[in-house]
């Protein structure tokens, strides 16, 4: 009987990488960014482990050779300072310190999220001439929508691409920040409402990928994946062509509809979009009675609205602009009132 805990003890053990759920897409990922991505990781650990390990080795080392039962041990409580090891001590972190930020330098700019691709893989750049696919993306509550301006399609959970092309990734969201993720693919990179952020990358094997939410975003945020699909040429253009087939069609008040709040929704195709529909997103006024960001923004920069800006018209006279040193700047203009679209827009 006593030997039953130390071997339950040894099975616990064995399953605990069971347990951790472990998958290793981010070790052996498909995308060349995603690739690159996998190696500064495995090199900045290898670089800290010439600290770490030696570190561990020598504290336990040091810790048994100086016992207190071990009366061979030489001990000195007078010894206070070795010039050669302090330059041991110093400086291996020191250089360490170096390359980790030499690496980090490089890396950060290299895949840059933002950054057009220079390669597809190691050792074949970007043909030249070669127009990467635009895929926009929007973060709903829970669910994915993929926007392909230039195919004319959406879709909702479900996205495709080429082997080999170059991928530009255009990301906002409806509400909450929310986090575009294919591990596989590229790092995750944040969804956000009233911006847009931007993602280039490229899946170098054919296959099903998963994508999903890697920031918490509300209740159904653990049913918020999608599939990526890395087809060929002609499986990506046979699956436009099944989404085109579609009898939906994503207008203003469909996408509406589908921004209302749902959980572990299907795959839906649709077949059109409707004009500016992303634009429209970004600046938060699908509605056709809100006005959009954008606008919103150049009246503020126009000194605002309302009865404001009507007395900054009315008070900002040559006297007042002299004595403000404003003679020699042209004159600013304000925005002094809105009137509906029937009536005009008075300035």
């Amino acid at each position: 009987m006593s030997s039953f805990p130390r071997l339950r003890g040894l099975i616990l053990f064995a399953a605990l990488p069971l347990l951790a759920g472990c998958n290793a897409v981010l070790l052996s990922p498909s995308g060349d960014v995603a690739l690159q991505q996998r190696n500064l990781i495995i090199i900045s650990t290898g670089l800290m482990l010439i600290i770490i390990v030696p570190v561990i080795i020598l504290t336990l080392l040091f810790a048994w050779r100086y016992r207190a039962s071990n009366k061979e041990a030489r001990y000195d409580p007078d010894w206070n300072h070795s010039t050669m090891l302090e330059l041991l001590i110093w400086a291996a972190p020191l250089l360490i310190i170096i390359a980790l930020g030499a690496l980090t330098w490089v890396s950060t700019h290299q895949l840059d999220p933002y950054r057009p691709l220079a390669r597809l893989s190691e050792g074949r750049e970007v043909p030249a001439g070669t127009k990467p696919l635009v895929v926009e993306v929007v973060a709903l509550d829970w669910k994915w929508l993929f926007l392909y301006p230039e195919q004319g399609i959406a879709t909702v959970n479900e996205m495709a691409a080429p082997v080999d092309r170059p991928i530009q990734f255009k990301i906002t969201s409806s509400t909450v920040m929310n986090s575009f993720f294919v591990p596989a693919l590229a790092g995750q990179i944040y969804a956000m409402p009233g911006m847009q952020t931007t993602l280039h990358a490229v899946i170098n094997h054919a296959g099903e990928y998963e994508g999903l939410s890697a920031n918490y975003s509300g209740s159904g945020f653990s049913g918020m994946r999608f599939k990526f699909h890395g087809l060929d040429q002609q499986g990506f253009d046979q699956w436009v062509e099944n989404a085109r087939k579609s009898t939906a069609a994503l207008s203003r008040e469909t996408y509406l509809k589908l921004e209302q709040p749902s959980e572990r929704n299907p795959v839906q195709h649709y077949a059109s979009v409707a004009p500016g529909l992303f634009d429209a997103i970004v600046n938060r006024c699908v509605e056709p009675n809100r006005m959009c960001m954008r606008d919103a923004m150049a009246i503020d920069a126009q000194g605002g609205m309302g009865i404001p800006g009507a007395r900054n018209i009315a008070t900002m006279d040559p006297e007042m602009r002299e004595r403000l040193g404003l003679t020699d700047t042209p004159p600013r203009k304000y925005v002094g009132a809105m009137c509906t679209s029937t009536e005009g827009l008075v300035l």
